[in-house]
């Protein structure tokens, strides 16, 4: 396949990572024939292309992804690191520690409250077991000077399509605020954790066929009948969130065209008991990719909403962040202190959720799990 069809420009494939990226809510049995018939090209060329895409690093990643809020508890942490250590600990953390996801170095613009803090980590813990003594565990091993755990209170956006966000106006927005959606942790039974184990790891190109989880009930010895009723189940439950292929969000790709080039990490802190009116509003704008309530305490002046971006252009997001900030003094809505911290260096993958791959990695680093667990 040509340079140029792989590319994230080339209009069919466009069409396709459009859909593709974010656009699959919930589960599906045949998911790139529900591309195919949004982006309006055959099912065939669908699989075909984005299984090209994977092989050729474009596309890092294909998978059903998961609610995982509702799996295992998480938070954001922001880690103070000597400078000297910093690329250390990010290697740490990213390389050798299956629970941290997002690994980002960010910077700001000026001295701000919390600039100290140039390390940000999102992890999750599998059930059972303590965020906080694994986040002091890997506190001790990074060599941190200190870290502020920031569990989300609320959700309101949440999806990450960076080929339909490109051209976007600043001040683009749903007609209505974003919904909040608060993580409670759901329960599973032993059955219900090994099919979500098989639905959740990413597909290999070889498993990029027209129903792509027949191999996976197989795997597991399954009836592919039973391992689609269970999938329902689980997505009834709300566990479910959205098939998806993923790009790099800031390294260039093989081609050499890079999808995004700046993150944004914008921070607002507004009047207690206005934070759900306030991440609705921030949530609704078309360019945000994650917005929730988290609490940052004094360290961050108090932040309590933040929310992401991603662009190709610093001066195109700082207009996204204006405009945000103006329809939040439009809605009526005191904003006491907002600024932004920008992404440099990064690493995104998915955070193990299994409790049984938590006990594998206490026992892995001389650990008694039992110390790990979290207090009845």
């Amino acid at each position: 396949m040509t340079a140029a069809v792989l590319s994230t420009r080339h209009p069919e494939t466009a069409a396709i990572l459009a859909v593709a990226e974010d656009g699959l809510s919930g589960f599906h049995e045949r998911p790139f024939a529900v591309i195919a018939g949004r982006a309006g090209v055959p099912e065939r060329t669908v699989v075909d292309r984005i299984r090209a895409l994977l092989e050729a690093g474009v596309v890092r990643r294909v998978r059903q992804t998961l609610n995982t809020g509702s799996l295992a508890a998480g938070a954001l942490v922001a880690w103070n690191v000597p400078n000297e250590a910093l690329h250390e600990a990010f290697d740490i953390l990213h390389r050798d520690d299956p629970f941290s996801g997002h690994v980002v170095i960010r910077s700001t613009d000026s001295a701000l409250p919390g600039a100290a803090f140039r390390l940000w980590t999102t992890v999750k813990v599998p059930q059972g077991f303590s965020l906080a003594r694994h986040v002091a565990l890997l506190g001790s091993a990074i060599g941190a000077e200190a870290w502020r755990i920031m569990p989300a209170r609320c959700l309101f956006a949440l999806g990450v399509g960076h080929v339909r966000r490109r051209n976007l106006e600043p001040g683009s927005r749903a007609n209505a605020p974003a919904a909040p959606q608060y993580p409670e942790l759901t329960r599973l039974s032993s059955f219900e954790w090994e099919v979500l184990a098989a639905l959740k790891e990413p597909l290999e190109p070889a498993e990029l066929v027209s129903e792509p989880w027949r191999a996976r009930a197989d795997r597991l010895g399954l009836d592919y009948a039973r391992f689609i009723e269970t999938v329902r189940a689980l997505e009834a439950k709300g566990l479910i969130a959205r098939f998806s292929t993923f790009l790099e969000h800031v390294k260039a790709l093989p081609t050499g065209e890079r999808v995004t080039r700046y993150n944004a990490l914008f921070h607002w802190a507004v009047e207690p008991g206005r934070e759900l009116d306030a991440g609705g509003e921030v949530g609704r704008h078309h360019i945000i990719t994650h917005a929730y309530w988290r609490e940052a305490g004094p360290e961050f002046g108090n932040v309590n909403i933040m929310a992401v971006a991603h662009g190709t252009e610093k001066a195109a997001l700082l207009a996204h962040k204006a405009a945000i900030d103006a329809h939040l003094a439009e809605a009526g809505i005191p904003v006491r202190y907002t600024t932004q911290f920008w992404g440099g260096r990064s690493e995104i993958k998915p955070s193990e959720i299994l409790p049984a791959a938590y006990e594998a990695f206490c026992r892995q680093h001389g650990i008694d799990p039992a110390t790990m667990r979290e207090e009845p």
